[in-house]
């Protein structure tokens, strides 16, 4: 028996039907490499049965303390059943791209069954509609509460489910007979954590008059170095959106996977960081999209971005360690290689506040017991305060490095992997970062309502790589489109590469002009008075959301002014909603 930390705790605390705590990720495996290029779906139940010997934790369950008065405790579950856990599922026809997205969010928007282990898999079939998948491949989507693991945790979670070759040589075991974490067998009744509880409460009380002097400590320490000038002003107030709205019971995911290489020429180009690109591709697709339904603030957007607080903290008792830290988007900055050093400064200023008190602020509900924290959590969902805070945070940033190798589940070779987040009352959007073995993806959870058309948000994902990249090496992008079947390649001519200072501005203005001179030349050959003229296309950065043809939209996406890479982008009419997830 254990009892969850005080960050493991906020997750519990905030648990609801509404915003289920829960992560998670897609896998899409080759069985080509398998031993005769097959799997069958006992050899994964098989593979993930005998791993999951060695953690432990995944076959525990929750244990509340009566009345809420203290942390909850895991338990190792005498009833663990691995096939409650591992399900086998197909998808329907046609078993594209797009149905494996709608067969995803519709399993990431079930809560976890909160009276047995906090997890699930999905062993998916059906992709043969996928291109440039070898036939026969699957998909595994696995579901796991907040509560266990963090998004680094959750890479190793990740590499001790997988093998470094299709036939492992040899097989450890217990690898050494080493265990970390042992676990009582037997439940502990409730007078038991009754009487535990209460014995605690002097030393838990002590100890948050404790932690309530150290917190006023650290703020007071950071307000004086904010009123000496040592600490950047903090980034925390910006313009509401659609994503800081009160959340439903739907979600809705999308993802796009690009070459690693690529990312590194571009942050080599920038002199930055491979982050500081991704970041900046995000807030061009935000903008883009945000421009295309007539919404984008003139303000910049802020973004919550997780840190990883193992090697601040060290070793606690928490699964989940840590924090939190938040920088502008700089949305209102149209040229992509100005907003790549706007949020690079962003980034740099956010990061001086990792080790003061706010980086923190996301435990709040986990020190608090139960019994305070959960009827708190309900209403503040239940009324949807949301609406009432002053502060906007339009979307999570997340960027976890996975293993640079190839992994293997049942002999299946790991092609891709996208993480999927959670989302929350006032942060509707979720971005995860993922590099593996030579490719990095950029997936996406919404709410759907505040995102009913996530395909179109993922052609704004394509838009803003494509202009980044153009930008800054002046040629043509090409995105991993497993999806399509296709590499999405800029058909237009090569587009001026980043210029410094007055360069940038002199090119700026001969575009403009040019701009000009074709618009002149159209006017002038327009069809006379009587004539029947056909309607033309847009080719305004800013469109309203009415729905075109897919040709066109399409068209819209691709299309390049030969001197200034703005791409555009018109959003397509979606399936109802009862369709989407």
């Amino acid at each position: 028996m254990r009892q969850l930390g005080v960050t493991d705790s906020t997750f519990i605390n905030l648990e609801n039907p509404t915003v289920p705590q829960h992560i998670g990720g897609v896998g899409i495996y080759d069985p080509s490499t398998a031993p005769g290029k097959f799997v069958r779906f006992k050899d994964v139940l098989a593979s993930f049965e005998h791993r999951l010997a060695k953690l432990p934790i995944f076959r525990t369950r929750l244990v509340e303390v009566p009345l809420g008065l203290d942390r909850p405790y895991w338990v190792l579950d005498p009833n663990f059943d691995v096939e409650f856990h591992i399900r086998h599922i197909a998808l329907p026809k046609p078993g594209d791209w797009r149905q494996l997205c709608i067969q995803v969010a519709r399993l990431h928007s079930r809560p976890l069954d909160m009276s047995r282990p906090l997890w699930e898999v999905y062993v998916i079939e059906g992709l043969d509609n996928i291109p440039d998948l070898p036939k026969g491949s699957f998909a595994v989507y696995t579901k796991m509460h907040h509560s266990l693991v963090d998004g680094a945790g959750g890479q190793s979670f990740m590499s001790a489910l997988h093998d470094l070759e299709p036939v492992p040589s040899t097989d450890n075991g217990d690898e050494g007979g080493k265990q970390v974490v042992r676990f009582a067998e037997i439940e502990p009744s409730k007078t038991y954590l009754l009487g535990r509880a209460l014995l605690r409460s002097g030393s838990r009380f002590t100890g948050g008059i404790r932690a309530v002097g150290r917190t006023i400590g650290g703020f007071g320490s950071m307000f004086r170095r904010l009123a000496k000038h040592e600490l950047p002003p903090m980034q925390i107030k910006a313009p509401k959106v659609r994503f800081d709205e009160p959340v439903g019971h739907n979600r809705v995911f999308e993802a796009r996977q690009f070459e690693l290489s690529e990312f590194k020429k571009m942050k080599d180009a920038a002199g930055l960081t491979i982050n500081d690109v991704a970041v900046t591709i995000i807030s061009g697709a935000m903008r883009k999209y945000l421009q295309a339904h007539n919404e984008l603030p003139e303000e910049s957007l802020l973004a919550s971005m997780p840190v990883n607080m193992r090697a601040r903290v060290g070793e606690t008792d928490d699964n989940n360690q840590v924090g939190s830290m938040t920088a502008m988007l700089h949305t209102n900055i149209e040229d992509p290689v100005e907003r790549l050093q706007a949020i690079k400064k962003s980034l740099d200023e956010g990061k001086q506040y990792i080790d003061t008190p706010m980086a923190g602020v996301v435990s709040l509900p986990g020190a608090l017991p139960p019994i305070l924290a959960k009827p708190l959590a309900r209403m503040y969902v239940r009324r949807k305060l949301t609406r009432r805070l002053p502060l906007g945070q339009a979307t999570v940033i997340t960027n976890v490095p996975g293993p640079s190798m190839n992994l293997y589940c049942a002999g299946a070779r790991l092609v891709s992997f996208y993480p999927i987040g959670l989302i929350n009352p006032g942060l509707g959007l979720f971005h995860a970062v993922f590099s593996f073995n030579g490719k990095i993806a950029v997936s996406v959870t919404a709410d759907r309502d505040q995102m009913p058309d996530p395909q179109f948000y993922r052609e704004c994902l394509d838009a803003s790589y494509e202009e980044l990249h153009s930008m800054l090496l002046g040629k043509s992008a090409k995105v991993v489109s497993k999806q399509r079947g296709r590499s999405d390649t800029d058909k237009s001519e090569k587009t001026r590469a980043a210029l410094p200072g007055k360069q940038r501005a002199a090119a700026k203005a001969k575009a403009k002009a040019k701009a000009k001179a074709k618009s002149e030349t159209k006017r002038s050959t327009r069809p006379k008075a009587g004539a029947k003229a056909k309607p033309a296309a847009t080719k305004l950065a800013v469109v309203k959301s009415a729905p075109v043809k897919r040709a066109a939209a399409k068209k819209a996406v691709a299309k390049r002014r030969p001197a200034a890479p703005v791409v555009q982008v018109t959003p397509e009419p979606e399936a109802p909603a009862s369709a989407t997830a």
